[in-house]
C-alpha cells in the first residue's frame, strides 16, 4: 500500500537547466518552507535536505529529508520531478509487520471473554484524567454493550513529565495483577475514579505513593492476596515492565494517553461512545460478527 501525497511548487517560463545533485538554494528554501508548511514540522525541528538519486519512479528522483531534535533524527524519503516543478512524499506499509497488529499482550489481565476475536488494547496513564474519563466509557457500558464478543486489556503509558506518580501507579497495579487479574481491574476502576484521593490537596509526591500502596493493600486484603509478596513486590518499584511498554507505545506512535488500539485500528484521545463504538463494530464485521443494536448518533462537535 503507498500513500503519495504531491506538493506543486510554482514555476514561470523559464529555459530548462540542468538538475544539481543537490537542489540550488533558492529551491532548497521553497522545498523547506512547503515541507514544513504542508506536514506541519514544528519549527524547533532543523531540517537538512539531501542530495537526490535516481529513483524507480520515472520523471521523479529521490530526495533524503532529515528532521533532527538533538540527538535524535528521523529520515524521510521524498521525490521530486526532475523539471523541479513537483515535490512529493511517498509512504509504504508492511501489511504483514505493521506494528498496531502485534502488540505484545502476553501476561496482561483481561477484562471480558478471553477468547473474544475482537481485542481492545488502552495504553493508560492512571494519572491522567481523560483516561479515567476513557475508562468510564469503557466500564461499564461498553463491556456491557458488547458482552462476551471483545475483551479488554491495559498497557501501560505514564506520561512521567506531568504525572508523577503516574508510574508508581501502574507498577503497584502489575503488582497485583502478578497475583490476580480481578483483583488488578477492581485497582483501576478505583484508581480511575480517586485520582484526587491519590494527588492530594497539596499535591505532595510522597503522600500520593503512600496512598497507592495503602489503596493497593486493600484491595490485596480483600482478595485475600499474599500480602507479604505485594509489599515486597511495591517496596521493589521495578520499573521494567512499565517501561517496556512506554517504548512500545512510543514505536506504535501513541506519544499521549489513552490510546486504544481496536483490533489494530487506533484510536487517540478520550472519545465520546458513540465513535468508540463505530470502530468496534467495524471490527466486529470484520471478524464476522454482527454488532449488538444500532449504533447511537455521533455529535458534532461544535
Amino acid at each position: 500500500m503507498a500513500a503519495l501525497v504531491a506538493v506543486g511548487m510554482a514555476a514561470g517560463c523559464k529555459a530548462q537547466v540542468a538538475v544539481p545533485s543537490a537542489p540550488e538554494p533558492l529551491m532548497t528554501r521553497r522545498i523547506e518552507v512547503l515541507v514544513r508548511s504542508q506536514f506541519n514540522v514544528p519549527p524547533d525541528l532543523e531540517l537538512a535536505i539531501g542530495n537526490r538519486k535516481p529513483s524507480q519512479f520515472p520523471g521523479f528522483d529521490s530526495l533524503p529529508i532529515t528532521l533532527s531534535h538533538g540527538t535524535k533524527k528521523t529520515v524521510l524519503d521524498f521525490l521530486i520531478s526532475t523539471d523541479n516543478k513537483t515535490l512529493a512524499r511517498l509512504d509504504t506499509f508492511d501489511l504483514l509487520k505493521s506494528p498496531n497488529f502485534s502488540i505484545d499482550v502476553a501476561g496482561r489481565p483481561v477484562r471480558g471473554n478471553p477468547a473474544a476475536k475482537v481485542t481492545v488494547i488502552n495504553f493508560d496513564d492512571l494519572e491522567c484524567p481523560y483516561c479515567a474519563r476513557m475508562h468510564q466509557t469503557l466500564f461499564p457500558a461498553t463491556l456491557d454493550r458488547y458482552k462476551d464478543t471483545v475483551r479488554f486489556i491495559y498497557k501501560d503509558n505514564p506520561l512521567v513529565e506531568i504525572h508523577p506518580w503516574a508510574i508508581h501507579a501502574a507498577v503497584d497495579a502489575n503488582c497485583l495483577a502478578a497475583q490476580d487479574g480481578s483483583t488488578y481491574w477492581s485497582f483501576m476502576d478505583y484508581i480511575h475514579s480517586h485520582g484526587q484521593e491519590v494527588s492530594g490537596e497539596d499535591r505532595d509526591q510522597a503522600k500520593s505513593t503512600a496512598a497507592l500502596d495503602r489503596i493497593a493493600r486493600q484491595h490485596a486484603m480483600l482478595a485475600k492476596l499474599d500480602l507479604g509478596k505485594l509489599d515486597v513486590c511495591m517496596a521493589r518499584q521495578d520499573e521494567t515492565e512499565v517501561r517496556a511498554s512506554m517504548r512500545e507505545a512510543e514505536t506504535l506512535g501513541a506519544d499521549g494517553a489513552p490510546a486504544l488500539f481496536v483490533e489494530g485500528e487506533r484510536i487517540v484521545g478520550a472519545v465520546p461512545e458513540a465513535q468508540l463504538w463505530l470502530v468496534i463494530d467495524r471490527a466486529l464485521r470484520a471478524a464476522g460478527i454482527t454488532p449488538p443494536g444500532p449504533t447511537p448518533p455521533t455529535t458534532a462537535v461544535k
